[in-house]
């Protein structure tokens, strides 16, 4: 039996490397929650707003061995006031199943094209919390590129405020100021070329605020109640609208206690110390194993036993050690997680 299936995911940049990303992560989602072997898709039609012209949408096909499949590739009609960055296919398989039991899958904001099936006409939210180094920001940054999620790194966020502070000579440990500095700075989180870029006060500080002065400043300010406040208020909104994955401590116990789907990642101490040295070692820094163990252990107690939402296991929680898993292995895992709760 012949069946067709729809999809579609709106797309950041009008380049070859951005369009071809998310076609291939739209036709990877079809494929899996669908349980489609690559050999019964007989034609994919592929049609793209008239925005998007830098690469036809059909190469990531081939690119994912779709390659006895007809191909074809279209613009669309233009309509005023319609979505756009917006790539749409229509996969038809030779299934043993029947037209109702296909999964039509539609991503980012594209969602709004068909609310009613994607997500149950819900966004997604997907909370992974965890102490340092137990890998859930490489796992959540990574798995929302390939699902076409909004990855949101609630750290960067922190580090803005203590990087700040220390440009500004603001003791982190007078809450009532560094309260007021926050209110004030101008923070925009924005997605170039599908990467999360953070601004203050309209510069990029993406790459200013890993270091390990601004991460220490980070988690003082994190304890203050008025800059939680101000910041978790930001990341609910963007939550809001928008399929989300989203990183701290505090995510699935406080930020996002109704995500959808909600993972504590945890792992052997030493081998998260292992881990951020491998991190330095990358950006051409030296580090001595047993200082950064130590400044590890310090953060895990400051996280766990601040009065302001610590770092909890949320109850509904599930509990992955990634001590001995590779990156891998923990995004499918919690790739199975998601596609359960989007059914």
């Amino acid at each position: 039996m012949k069946c067709s299936i729809r999809g579609a995911i709106t797309v950041d940049s009008n380049t070859r490397e951005d369009i071809l990303l998310n076609t291939r992560t739209l036709l990877k989602e079809i494929i899996n929650s669908n349980n489609i072997e690559l050999d019964s898709i007989t034609s994919i039609l592929f049609t793209a707003t008239r925005d998007l012209d830098a690469a036809y949408p059909a190469v990531a096909a081939r690119e994912l061995g779709i390659v006895n499949a007809s191909l074809m590739c279209a613009q669309e009609m233009y309509v005023r006031d319609s979505l756009g960055m917006c790539i749409r296919v229509q996969v038809e398989v030779e299934t043993g199943r029947t037209q109702r039991d296909m999964n039509f899958v539609y991503l980012k904001d594209a969602v709004k094209l068909r609310p009613d099936i994607a997500g149950r006409g819900k966004n997604i939210a997907v909370a992974i919390d965890g102490p340092a180094g137990s890998g859930k920001s490489t796992v959540a940054r990574e798995l929302a590129a390939e699902l076409g999620f909004i990855y949101v790194d609630t750290g960067a966020m922190y580090r803005s405020i203590g990087y700040k502070c220390l440009e500004n000579d603001v003791d982190t440990a007078n809450e009532e100021t560094v309260a007021e500095l926050a209110e004030k700075i101008n923070m925009e989180i924005c997605y170039i070329e599908g990467k999360q870029r953070i601004f203050a006060d309209a510069v990029d500080i993406t790459d200013s605020i890993r270091t390990q002065e601004v991460a220490d400043a980070a988690s003082a300010v994190a304890k203050i109640p008025d800059v939680r406040r101000i910041l978790v208020k930001l990341q609910r909104e963007i939550a809001k609208n928008n399929n989300v994955i989203m990183d701290g401590r505090d995510i699935g116990s406080n930020v996002l206690p109704d995500a959808q789907v909600k993972v504590y990642l945890d792992a052997d101490v030493a081998e998260r110390a292992k881990r951020r040295c491998g991190e330095l070692a990358q950006k051409g820094v030296e580090a001595d194993f047993y200082k950064v163990l130590d400044e590890i252990m310090a953060r895990d107690k400051q996280d766990k036993e601040r009065k302001v939402n610590p770092l909890v296991i949320a109850e509904d929680a599930t509990i992955i050690d990634t001590t001995d898993m590779k990156i891998v292995q923990v995004k499918q895992e919690i790739a199975e997680l998601i596609r359960e709760a989007m059914l």
